[in-house]
């Protein structure tokens, strides 16, 4: 099958490393598919893709983050696409500074796991039957390093938020050790900007996106796990060597 007959389906594709690789997958020849709450980060993302792709580009508003919202939202996918044949999660956000715990409100935290683990686990739920059974497909997560480290003082929240998704991920490995579609992870060690705003120390959200937009291609591996703490890892994957 070729990259012009591959529907991804970008699960956060809207944000700041989603956008990334969409645009890969899309350089690449996918077509693609991104889902997002908010209209107007899918109008700055159709603005962001290269010109020349804008046409395997599909685009649509709906809440992937409730079990309602995620199944309409997959009926509105599978009507206007037809099918999937890969999955990129890369859901949650990249930063959170509210102080520390003994400041914040169990409200507070209910809208952090809310926003990592439950999200990533309703999306999952509902979209990885579409492609579970296909050894031709693939279904990618997105994680960060924060949660196996404190990034910052007040910034605890967001650790007890990405540790939860990361020990998700880690089940799903250790649930379905046979299933046919190609599940990997790829954990970012690092802060990604967007080029306009890169600095020392980020990784390119482009980079990255070539990244990952070649483990999708290759579908060569599964239940791996691929850390990405620097520019140089972000080349490895692209050029297919172990990390």
């Amino acid at each position: 099958m070729s990259n012009s007959d591959r529907v991804v389906l970008a699960l956060g594709g809207a944000g700041t490393v989603g956008s990334g690789i969409v645009k890969a997958l899309l350089d690449k020849g996918f077509k693609v598919a991104v889902i997002s709450r908010d209209s107007s980060r899918l109008e700055r993302l159709q603005s962001f893709v290269s010109p020349g792709t804008k046409d395997n580009l599909t685009t649509m508003v709906g809440n992937v983050g409730s079990e309602e919202g995620a199944e309409q939202a997959k009926q509105d996918l599978l009507k206007a696409v037809g099918k999937v044949t890969d999955i990129v999660s890369s859901l949650g956000f990249s930063w959170w500074q509210g102080g520390p715990p003994h400041t914040q409100s169990l409200k507070d935290l209910h809208w952090v796991m809310e926003t990592l683990l439950f999200s990533t686990f309703v999306s999952w739920k509902a979209f990885f039957p579409l492609v579970r059974d296909d050894p031709g497909s693939t279904y990618s997560f997105i994680t960060g390093g924060a949660g196996e480290k404190l990034l910052m003082p007040g910034t605890g929240f967001l650790t007890v938020g990405a540790a939860s998704t990361l020990a998700f991920c880690q089940v799903l490995r250790d649930e379905y050790p046979e299933l046919p579609c190609k599940l990997n992870q790829v954990k970012i060690n690092a802060g990604v900007a967007p080029p306009e705003r890169s600095a020392p120390g980020y990784l390119s959200s482009l980079d990255l996106g070539e990244a990952v937009a070649s483990l999708v291609e290759r579908r060569s591996t599964s239940h791996s796990v691929f850390t990405v703490s620097c520019p140089a890892d972000s080349k490895a994957v692209i050029l297919e060597r172990s990390l």
